[in-house]
Order: C-alpha cells, then structure tokens, then sequence
C-alpha cells in the first residue's frame, strides 16, 4: 500500500481509477485516490512538511484563528503536517517542553477549544487529506485532514460509495467522525461512525512518549477501547487521529465499491417558506409542532420514511422567512407521494401558504428554484446544499451556538419561549434561528452503547445559531442565544437533560456554557448531556491512552479522580 504524499493535495484521479473505480489500483495496493500525483509520470509529489509558521512569519495571522472569528489565539508555532509519520514527534517535542498543545482539522470551531489564550503549540493536519483503498485492512482509508465535500467527491467518483456524514462542505473530518458524525442520509444509513472500521491515532505514554495506535472494532482488538471512544466521544480528548478506515459491518469482500453505503442515484429536492409577515403565534406553534410530531412518529429504525430528511428553520422574524428544505431518496417507495404527504403534513394547521425560499436562513442559502420539487443526482444536490451558505466565506462572521436532542413533541412551554424570542425586537437580527434538524430511522438499529454516540433514541435534533460581524455586538448576540435556549428549557434547569422529552446535547456542537452553574442550574453535568452513562467509560479510556492529559480543553474528558 502506497500513500501518497505533498503538502496541500487535492482530489486526483489517475487514469485507471477513473475508468475502473480504483479496483485495479487498490487490489495491487497502488497509489491513492484522491493524492496529487504528476500527470505525466504517476509519481506521488514529494513531501515539503512539516511546516512551521512562528509569529515572525508573514502569514501567522492567518494560521491562528478558527472560522469563528470570536476565536484567535498566540501560539508561538503552528505546524502543518502532510503525512501521519511527521506527528509524533512534535507531539513528543511539545510534551516535552510542556508547551499546551491542540490540534485543527477543517477550523469549523464553535468554541474556544482549539484556539484559547492558552494554547501554545497547534497541531494542524487540514493538509493531510488523502482518500485511498487501503488493502491490508480492506477499508477505505481518510486521513483526518480530509473535508467532506472533498471526500463525497472521491468516494463517489471513484467507487459509487458515500458516508452519511454532514452538510457543510468545509467541515473537517477529524473532528466530525470522532463525535459521531451525521447529516442528510443518517435516517437511511445511520451515523458515520455506524461505519468505522478502525482509527489511527498518536498517543502520549506516561514517560512522553508518542506511539501510535491502530484501534479497529474487531472483538479480539487489545485497543478496541480507542476505537469505541472515536465513536462518540468528540474531538481534541485522547491522541491526534491520523486517519479513520471506513467498512461497514456487513461489509464482505475487497472491492472498495462494495464496502460502504452507496447514496441514492437521484434525490427530490424542495425548498419553500413561510412569510413571518402573516405568521401566527399559533402558526408558529403548528409548524414547530409538526415538525416535531411527524419525525416523532416515523423515528423507528426501518420506518418507510427513514428515505426524507429534512430541516425547519425557525428564523428570528427579522429574517421575513421560516424555511424547509426537504431531500428524499428518489429511488425510495413512492417517493413523490412521501415528498408531497410530508409538505401536506407540515402545513396542517398553519393558515398562510408555503411559497419559495427566496432568503438566506443559516447554513441555507436562497433556494427559489426548488419551490415545486425538483429531480437531481446525488453528488449535485449534496455539492449545491453544501455550498448555497456565503457566511461560510465571511472572515468577520463570529457566532454562538447550543444545542439539543428532542424524544417527543414540544411541550407548550417550549413552543411560547421559541416564540418570544424569535420575535423578540430588542434583538433582531436575520442571523438568529434555531434549526430543527433530522434524526431517527437508521441511527436507532446501534445499540445506545454500542458507540460513544449514545442519544440513539432521539427523533431529531435543535440547533442554536446566533451569527453576527461586528465584535461589538458580541455581548448582544450571546446574551440572545443564552436567555432563549434557558428559557426553553426552564423547567429542566436551563438544558435539555436526558428525560422523556430532552436527551442531552450534542459534542459536535460543543458548548461551554453547559459546564457553568449560572447556565446549567439543572444538577446534571456537561459530560451526562453529551455522554449520558457512557462518561465513565470514557475516563478509563482517557487514562490508558492519555494519561498525562495532553490532550485537553475545557471541555475534554478528563482523567478519572
């Protein structure tokens, strides 16, 4: 097996990966899918890391900041890597100096945990980002620097294959698979990590030593542990993961076109809103609701409707729209009929009409052409939704987030304090929403423990999202997203505990507040909102493979005692 080397690769097939699906290739253990390699030649480009950027150099400015523009650290170095073999090392040097060091990924950073005054040595892996046919574990290979769009594209171009992995197109893998990993097809395939073969990750002994470690979910596997905690347990809390190997469960044989999900061959995509001109409170409360009620229903694990996934943006008024964005697998039973039950179904109730969606709302950009559903191949539609978002562009964007895990409808509380500050006019800005987003079918045939994901009996899921440009205003916009998510869950102290309404949180949205008593008056520690009883697991895994604590942040897990 060959990896192919070079800082900054991007995607590029060969030849014969392209008219094969790299099973030529991959069976004689050939060059990567996915490396950048001489047209001409074949040759892998030469490795040029590690790099290391001081405050002396010209572009440090630009290599400390998340895409968060709250977060900029002062690191003294900054090193990039291209190949997993140039990590230890400056691991073992940062441990050795006792220089507090943190890793990057994609930079999608929701909280400080990366870039903080304290951190005085990054890690960042973002160009170490092959896609490769690993044959000696027949798996496909992703080294932890890979971002998704950039992997959906090799895995579908190369093999026919995806992972039910997020929406954003920038979002790093590192950081996504280790807390779980979920987007558009999780109710028809199940979590990313639901296919995780293994992870490679480089550990710190107790004398300062790095190794790494090769973790798969064999039974017999002596670090089985590792991998189990890569499931769930979120990033930045045992090693820095080099790269994850991909097959699913009932995977057999060694073509790589066979080992993981293949993603529908076409989607009906639709988009459409709601004015807040003409919108209720009661109107309000329905489309919430039944948002709410139908995933509640259709959330078992083999529920002719696990083939729809779809997200309702509750935007602050300001914005002038509420919107739904709904794709269905195209080859999926009745799939027009779905589609259009499912439209019918969010519009019960509520006495103003849908109409397009002509705004900008969150991650979603103005979608007007998608008002009557429209048929599109798979790799399009994910490229185009993907990408429709310009903030993701933006320098200046700074931002705050919170989130939740839902097991049934809303209860009215819930529905009134959503209200009240959507439509609140002492804070108003188009940026400020909260996002109901899919969960359910698939992702409930794993066991709750199975994996470190654990909140496997969720039917959907709620995001907070406050975003704003001017530093100013940072006092404002956070102030918003603390009094309206404390007032939602009021009754359970300020979060969602884990009950039979609320299941905790999610650790790929990680939020400091959970961890301070004057937000989090409920009694029920950050670590049970994310983990629930999985946490102690978790600390056992901590102290064998991390038993200095270098791998920390204000949320890490810690050591036991």
């Amino acid at each position: 097996m060959q990896r192919a080397a070079g800082l900054g690769r991007r995607k590029f097939l060969t030849g014969a990966a392209a008219g094969l699906g790299g099973t030529a290739l991959a069976a004689a253990g050939g060059p990567a899918v996915g490396a950048n390699r001489n047209p001409a030649t074949g040759a892998a480009a030469p490795s040029i890391g590690p790099v290391t950027v001081t405050p002396a150099d010209q572009q440090y400015p630009d290599v400390v900041r998340a895409m968060n523009a709250r977060y900029v650290a002062r690191p003294g170095s900054v090193h990039f890597v291209d190949a997993p073999e140039q990590i230890p090392a400056i691991v073992e040097r940062a441990v050795r100096e006792r220089k507090r060091l943190t890793v990057r990924s994609g930079g999608h950073c929701l909280e400080d945990f990366v870039y903080n005054s304290t951190v005085q040595t990054v890690l960042d892996v973002s160009h170490m980002n092959a896609v490769y046919y690993d044959s000696t574990h027949r798996a496909v290979a992703v080294e932890s620097g890979a971002t998704l769009l950039d992997l959906y594209e090799t895995l579908y171009q190369a093999w026919g294959t995806s992972i039910p992995g997020g929406i954003c197109y920038s979002v790093g893998v590192g950081g996504h698979v280790s807390g779980g990993g979920w987007g558009m097809l999780a109710r028809r395939d199940g979590l990313v990590v639901d296919h995780l073969y293994a992870v490679e990750v480089v550990v710190v002994d107790t004398a300062g030593t790095a190794r790494t470690v090769l973790a798969t979910r064999d039974k017999g596997d002596p670090n089985r542990e590792l991998w189990w905690a890569h499931t769930g347990g979120g990033g930045g809390n045992f090693g820095v993961v080099t790269r994850y190997l991909f097959r699913s469960p009932d995977a057999r044989g060694n073509d790589p076109r066979t080992l993981l999900p293949k993603p529908p061959a076409e989607v009906l995509l639709s988009a459409v809103s709601w004015p807040w001109s003409r919108i209720t409170k009661n109107d309000f409360a329905r489309l919430a609701q039944n948002y709410a009620s139908w995933h509640v229903a259709h959330s078992a694990a083999h529920s002719p409707q696990r083939f729809l996934s779809s997200f309702l943006l509750l935007n602050h008024q300001a914005n002038g729209q509420i919107g739904l964005v709904t794709q269905v697998d195209a080859s999926a039973p009745r799939a027009q009929q779905m589609l259009k039950d499912y439209l019918t179904y969010m519009s019960t109730g509520v006495t103003t009409q849908q109409s397009a969606l002509t705004l900008q709302m969150g991650d979603i950009g103005p979608m007007p052409q998608f008002a009557a559903p429209r048929r599109l191949p798979w790799l399009q539609a994910t490229r185009f939704v993907g990408t429709t978002n310009p903030l993701l562009n933006d320098p200046t964007l700074r931002a705050e987030y919170k989130s939740a895990y839902m097991r049934a409808a809303f209860p009215r509380p819930h529905l009134d304090a959503m209200y009240k500050h959507l439509t609140r006019t002492d804070v108003a800005s188009p940026n400020l929403n909260i996002q109901l987003t899919p969960f359910g079918g698939a992702v409930r045939k794993v066991g709750p423990y199975d994996t470190a994901a654990v909140h496997r009996a969720a039917a959907f899921k709620m995001l907070w999202s406050a975003q704003w440009n001017d530093p100013a205003d940072d006092a404002k916009y956070v102030a918003w997203a603390r009094e309206s998510y404390r007032e939602v869950y009021a009754g359970t102290g300020g979060v969602p505990v884990p009950d039979n309404v609320t299941d905790g949180c999610y650790v790929n949205y990680p939020d400091a507040d959970l961890s301070d008593p004057r937000h989090n008056r409920s009694g029920v520690p950050w670590h049970t909102l994310y983990y629930k009883d999985a946490y102690p697991r978790l600390q056992r895994v901590k102290k064998k493979y991390d038993p200095r604590n270098v791998f920390r942040h204000r949320q890490s897990v810690e050591l036991p005692g």
